[in-house]
């Protein structure tokens, strides 16, 4: 038997097509093996399961950055910044000492009020005065000034 250009090339196209045979049988079992799952579904189920899923996730990211907004909108109305300045409204005249103070109670947007007392040996005075943007309507002593600024 003599060897022909036509035989090897026939050898050549059978060595290639049982390459590809293999070939397509690996791939066959590695696609029912990912279409498969663990327990028999098919892919598609756990596509959709997966979308489902991450559906779930967004809604409840949208509802933690809503009630986090909630929150922080709470947390600007509480009071954020305390201030206490004590002070002798007399200066030398020998009352009151350093018994007189002015606190400032203040949100985050400088909305509160500032609570002062003056304080001498046969009373104590005490005030309160609304504060809106660190201004209020009423007159404010120099003390008041102070811890509105501070």
């Amino acid at each position: 038997m003599e060897i022909t250009p036509t035989l090897i090339t026939a050898g050549i196209v059978a060595v290639i097509v049982l390459f590809l045979i293999v070939w397509i049988v690996i791939l066959d079992r590695r696609l029912k093996k990912l279409a498969g799952g663990k327990n028999g579904a098919s892919l598609e189920d756990t596509i959709t399961a997966n979308q489902h899923t991450l559906e779930e996730f967004s809604l409840f990211r949208k509802s933690v950055e809503e009630e986090l907004a909630r929150l922080n909108g709470r947390m600007k109305k509480k009071i954020h910044g305390v201030k206490t300045l004590r002070f002798n409204p007399f200066h030398g005249t020998g009352t009151g000492g350093n018994q007189s103070f002015a606190t400032a109670l203040l949100d985050e947007d400088g909305s509160g009020v500032v609570l002062s007392t003056l304080y001498t040996r046969e009373k104590v005075s005490v005030f309160a005065k609304p504060v809106v943007n660190r201004a209020s309507e009423f007159g404010l002593t120099d003390e008041e000034r102070e811890v509105l600024k501070q």
